[in-house]
């Protein structure tokens, strides 16, 4: 019984989270501000019937309207009603808004308790008064400030990253072998054809002889799948173009499709299945899994598909980054993975990024190893939930094998 309800656990802490932060801001802005009840601090307010209760209703309903927002993205109560543009953004600016209320609560929190020392000193001083009130303000918008960058501008910003893999016992063959990784489009509202367009002409531009898709190719049932498939139908790489499927083709119920229409261009999405390539003498191994659920036992046949013969180089392609543990331990030389976004929206503190992906895994972003194996998580294009980038901008990965 636990198990079962044990996945709401994050959901019920969020409203929890968001109901306290609102209520806390309420009475931060209404008395902290004026020194008494926000009905009776303005006129206008009066002549609207604008009172406490109001607004503690308003902050009640408003975090309901965010959550809301989350389980609309739920397949099965997303199914409940019609899909449309207008679902899919009001369902990202209501996760935002929620982000942006936890934002203001704790920059209000913290300010506050640093500014607490300097009160008594600005009661007698206007100037520190005047400088105490605006560092405030600036406070409370940062966060606002901060989320419309990551909306408007950082989203669309990609970037060309180059990783260099040191695989064992690479054979000569391979030496410097370039891979272009492409993964978590979701193309949708929020991310367009066009913008995927830049994305696979930044890829081929890299001359990768692999090209490699790592899942989530749309958000949700509806979103343009067709206009997705044909974009990635134009990546271009002498050994081919190769994927695996993500935990949103699951939830649209597009696996089948996917897999069927992306054959049609050529391009082969890997389902629990490996294709060797040859390269002289030498062998990459390559290898793909559907989406791996999180907590359930990974890879349960992967086992099967790593090839023990010499002067070959073994390579899962996983959407989770999860089961790397399990696939180092299997045999796999290099996994790629996504799936995490690089936490999407991210802060740096004391040298540790601070993101919800950190609550999930501990494989956020960048290159990890265990035993002599690699895995490489990319942030991926695409966004879901809040339709922003913040210190996670997305990427095309050009990855290069390397003897160790």
């Amino acid at each position: 019984m636990v198990s079962k309800y044990a996945r709401f656990l994050p959901e019920v802490f969020s409203i929890v989270a968001v109901a306290a932060a609102h209520y806390y801001l309420y009475v931060w802005l209404s008395r902290h501000r004026s020194g008494k009840p926000m009905g009776n601090s303005r006129p206008w307010m009066k002549l609207l019937w604008i009172n406490d209760s109001f607004v503690r209703g308003f902050f009640v309903l408003s975090t309901l309207f965010v959550w809301l927002g989350i389980a609309m993205q739920m397949p099965k109560m997303a199914r409940l009603l019609p899909y449309s543009d207008w679902q899919i953004w009001s369902r990202g600016l209501a996760i935002a808004y929620g982000i942006v209320i936890c934002l203001l609560f704790a920059t209000a929190a913290a300010g506050r308790l640093i500014a607490r020392p300097l009160r008594r000193q600005c009661e007698t001083d206007p100037v520190r008064r005047a400088l105490l009130s605006a560092a405030s303000n600036a406070a409370l918008t940062a966060p606002l400030a901060v989320i419309g960058f990551g909306i408007i501008v950082e989203r669309r910003k990609f970037i060309l990253k180059e990783v260099r893999i040191p695989i064992a016992n690479l054979p000569k063959e391979l030496e410097g072998f370039t891979m272009v990784q492409l993964t978590d489009m979701h193309v949708s509202p929020y991310l367009e054809p066009k913008d995927l367009a830049r994305a696979v002409d930044m890829a081929n531009e890299t001359k990768a002889k692999l090209a490699l898709v790592t899942g989530d190719l749309i958000t949700a049932a509806g979103d343009p799948l067709d206009a997705c498939i044909a974009e990635l139908a134009r990546l271009r790489a002498d050994a081919g173009v190769f994927g695996c499927m993500g935990n949103h083709e699951i939830y649209a119920q597009s696996e089948a499709y996917t897999a069927q229409q992306a054959a049609r261009f050529g391009m082969r999405f890997l389902r629990g299945e490996a294709k060797a390539l040859r390269f002289g003498s030498a062998t990459l191994n390559l290898a793909g899994v559907d989406y791996q659920p999180f907590g359930k036992i990974y890879l349960p046949h992967a086992a099967e598909l790593v090839a023990k013969t010499e002067r070959t180089v073994n390579i899962l392609l996983s959407h989770n980054p999860d089961v790397f543990p399990v696939a180092a331990d299997q045999g796999w030389d290099l996994t790629l993975a996504g799936h995490t976004h690089g936490g999407q929206v991210t802060f740096e503190l004391l040298s540790r990024h601070l993101n919800i992906a950190r609550f999930f895994t501990p494989y956020v972003q960048g290159t990890y190893e265990r035993n002599g194996k690699s895995i490489f998580v990319s942030r991926g294009l695409g966004t879901v939930g809040v339709p922003a980038r913040v210190g996670a901008p997305p990427e095309v990965v050009l990855v290069k094998l390397c003897a160790t």
